[in-house]
């Protein structure tokens, strides 16, 4: 690892994936030192119930299956999320009349409240996050982590994770 130089001063056009893999792990954490800080304390929430939260609040509606593609986390995350959700009263999952199979969800008032409360919060993390991109960095990062979640997300024809299976530790 070059340890010099920032790699944003370094002139070379490569870069070690080890090295850009730690500074996107580093990336995530710090991310969630705002969260840990200012929110997670003061609302009593976890990091999955603020995603859920901040979800249906930007959606207006979700079924939970929904809310795990989108964020990322997994299924049995936010089923957790959402029972602790309910039982504090900031969620409510009403069968879809459409489709009985399915919950959806929505954020009752204190819920709606609770969003509004933190959604300042967020909009603090991203506008720092990104302040001190130009807007074709913004756009071009935007694309690099679409393309990079795309290759995540795929599946073989028998529906697995390519990434989990082209990952597996050598036996």
């Amino acid at each position: 690892m070059n340890k010099t130089l920032p790699p944003s001063k370094r002139k070379t056009a490569k870069a070690d994936p080890l090295d850009v893999l730690h500074r996107l792990l580093k990336l995530g954490n710090r991310l969630g030192a705002p969260f840990s800080e200012h929110l997670e304390k003061r609302y009593h929430v976890t990091m999955n119930e603020f995603r859920v939260i901040m979800l249906i609040g930007r959606l207006g509606t979700a079924a939970s299956h929904e809310l795990a593609e989108i964020s990322g986390v997994t299924t049995m995350s936010v089923s957790r999320a959402v029972t602790s959700l309910e039982r504090k009263g900031w969620v409510v999952a009403k069968t879809d009349p459409d489709n009985r199979r399915r919950k959806i969800l929505r954020l009752t008032k204190e819920g709606e409240r609770l969003y509004k409360k933190m959604l300042p919060t967020a909009d603090k993390v991203a506008k720092y996050l990104f302040e001190s991109l130009k807007p074709a960095d913004m756009l071009a990062f935007d694309r690099s982590v679409a393309i990079l979640i795309e290759s995540l997300d795929a599946r073989d024809d028998e529906g697995r994770s390519i990434f989990i299976e082209k990952t597996k530790p050598e036996s």
